[in-house]
């Protein structure tokens, strides 16, 4: 995710980098983070990984992310970003179970979703794991379209 941020906002993949540490720079994250009004969070609390790998086919959720509770505890949110499938099936599965209808958006796109007097977007995003089949320059772009629309 650090280098699809770093190619978006810095035109350079490795700005959030620590080649030296082979690392990346937390500090560098929290500030950007903060500064863009970024938040980041799992769409599940408790998770079992059935083999030691960063596949979502082998990641069991257990207890996904409650997202009704965090859209009533966030009057400004007004988009909502699913990264992967997994991610975009949770998201979409937990507004269902709470009778928020909603279509799944195709991969870099969104759709509305009208709750508490307010239109959130939700986006459908490429996985930022390596594992996914997208160059790193695709999935950039595809970011930086949803970061340009999502703020105006």
């Amino acid at each position: 995710m650090w280098r699809i941020f770093g190619a978006v906002f810095f035109e350079n993949k490795g700005h959030f980098v620590d080649e030296a540490g082979k690392s990346f720079k937390k500090e560098a994250i929290i500030e950007f983070l903060t500064a863009k009004h970024i938040a980041m969070y799992d769409m599940a609390e408790e998770v079992i990984r059935h083999r030691d790998n960063a596949s979502d086919k082998d990641l069991e959720i257990i207890k996904p992310l409650d997202i009704t509770k965090v859209i009533a505890q966030l009057p400004d949110l007004h988009s909502i970003v699913a990264t992967g499938q997994k991610s975009t099936d949770t998201l979409i599965r937990q507004l269902h179970q709470a009778n928020m209808e909603i279509d799944c958006p195709k991969v870099g796109g969104y759709v509305l979703l009208s709750v508490q007097n307010r239109n959130i977007r939700i986006y459908r995003m490429p996985s930022s794991s390596r594992a996914y089949p997208l160059s790193l320059e695709k999935k950039a772009i595809m970011y930086g379209n949803m970061f340009h629309s999502a703020n105006p």
